[in-house]
């Protein structure tokens, strides 16, 4: 088999390899997509190296937290899109949604019974690490899993960094050995492999591949699932060729003023990748890849010391030094927490004196208060608050800057802190297309302290967690066509 990087392989049992399976088996779980994706490649090596057929399993459950015609309808266009990338390849590409609850149990056993080696994904966030591991523990094969999340190997840290300084100085130190470590662009081009026509016809009628009007995502297909019909599709469409489209859409108008506009939703200066690497429709890979070539930037040239500063450290322009914080330091210590800590999501895991500044000013007087469903329903006293919170409502994102001032009046009006986490993971889960991802956690805690430093002098219900205000806000960004936009006359 090529060379591979060690530290991107997760062995999940003890299992050996059945050389007399009939195929290798990749179970696509996170990285959604046929190209730039290490899992792929390594499933296609021990193809290889067996000379046995490659079997591609993209599933869709029905009961995972938040199902709903949002979130189904954007895997679902990343799979039509994945039907068709593997259509003229060497491997076979097995499409399977549920149509009720459970109706996928016993498929990954069925499959396994008869695969030489399974390979999936290693995500450190949601339900997948619980169901991934726990599928393991019952087969006879070996599983591994690959992490293909980003730059740098979650498996490298030794630690969960507490600052984004901390970690980019880390990062600095780390990463120019991995920068000609990258995924095949098509990991399934130039591959010699046996081929797999079609499964079993018992494994079929059991557990029949995705229909046509499914994939195609359909309103009638998508009434008859047990999923929630009140989260309605956003205009955003998913899949590897929207995502394709945006980041070079993206680099081309947006980069050069990433830098100055980001922050200013009249700007419409970010990226809108998040929701296409949550669902692994993109790879950070192929988006430093494209970025590179944009800036015509070279991993051979030297870098400077690891100072841990922001800016000036990868040699690119300032749009370009921008927005790589935002893809690798900013997205990166997220999966450096939750591959850390398995309660990356609790109240317990922010810093001790964040925890220690909320509770002495837990019972603080509150000028406002709101419920979980005022909140949800964007019925604040405040209207760029509802103004955000109708954008997510509507389009399943929050522009980048909003949502930290979304986040901290949650804080202030909530009747707690422990309460205020809860409604951030609520709609926020529900709604983003980007939600229940390790970066998403990341912008939710630091509203409560996670990442940040004390700022005083202390204020009524923060403390000396950072804090705030819609009025300075509104003072410092250009809202204007933004409200226009989201706000009806």
């Amino acid at each position: 088999m090529e060379q591979f990087p060690v530290e991107r392989i997760i062995r999940y049992n003890n299992a050996s390899i059945n050389t007399d399976g009939e195929f290798v088996l990749y179970w696509m779980t996170a990285f959604r997509r046929a190209q730039w994706n290490f899992s792929l490649e390594r499933a296609a090596g021990w193809a290889q190296e067996l000379r046995k057929p490659l079997l591609v399993l993209e599933a869709l459950r029905c009961d995972y937290p938040w199902a709903s015609d949002r979130l189904h309808s954007f895997i679902l266009e990343g799979m039509r899109d994945n039907q068709s990338a593997f259509k003229d390849t060497a491997a076979l590409y097995f499409p399977f949604v549920e149509r009720t609850k459970n109706e996928g149990k016993g498929l990954i056993r069925e499959l396994a019974s008869r695969s030489c080696i399974i390979i999936t994904d290693e995500y450190p966030s949601f339900f997948l690490p619980r169901m991934t591991r726990a599928a393991a523990k019952d087969l006879a094969i070996r599983m591994e899993a690959v992490d293909s999340n980003g730059l740098l190997p979650m498996g490298i840290t030794d630690r969960v960094f507490l600052t984004a300084y901390s970690f980019r100085r880390f990062l600095q130190q780390q990463i120019p050995r991995f920068l000609d470590q990258f995924p095949k662009r098509k990991p399934l081009s130039n591959i010699s492999i046996p081929t797999l026509e079609k499964l079993p016809a018992e494994i079929y009628k059991k557990w029949p591949m995705a229909s046509r009007e499914i994939i195609n995502v359909s309103p009638e297909s998508l009434r008859h699932l047990p999923i929630d019909h009140t989260v309605k599709p956003a205009e955003t469409r998913g899949g590897s060729g929207a995502a394709r489209t945006k980041l070079i859409d993206f680099l081309q108008k947006k980069l050069h003023r990433y830098q100055s506009g980001r922050n200013h939703p009249d700007g419409d200066a970010t990226s809108g990748l998040s929701s296409y690497l949550h669902f692994g429709q993109i790879s950070a890979h192929e988006i430093f890849s494209e970025l590179k070539e944009v800036e015509q930037w070279s991993p051979e040239r030297l870098f400077p010391k690891a100072s841990g500063q922001r800016e000036g450290w990868w040699g690119m322009s300032k749009g370009g030094e921008a927005f790589l914080d935002q893809l690798v330091t900013w997205r990166e210590i997220g999966f450096n927490m939750c591959s850390k800590r398995d309660d990356y999501d609790q109240f317990d895991s922010l810093p001790d004196w964040a925890q220690k500044e909320l509770a002495t000013h837990e019972n603080d007087d509150r000028q406002y208060l709101y419920s979980l469903e005022e909140f949800e329903s964007a019925r604040t006293h405040d209207p760029l608050w509802n103004a955000a919170q109708r954008q997510l409502l509507l389009e399943g994102c929050i522009h980048n800057y909003l949502r930290m001032l979304w986040g901290k009046k949650i804080l202030e009006w909530a009747t707690s802190p422990r309460k205020a986490l809860e409604i951030m993971i609520e709609p926020n889960n529900k709604y983003a297309l980007d939600g229940r991802d390790p970066n998403s956690y990341t912008g939710i805690f630091w509203v409560l302290g996670r990442y940040d430093r004390p700022f005083g002098p202390a204020r009524t219900v923060f403390g000396k967690i950072r804090y705030l205000s819609s009025s300075s806000t509104m003072k410092k960004i250009k809202l204007v066509e933004y409200m226009k936009r989201i706000v009806p006359a």
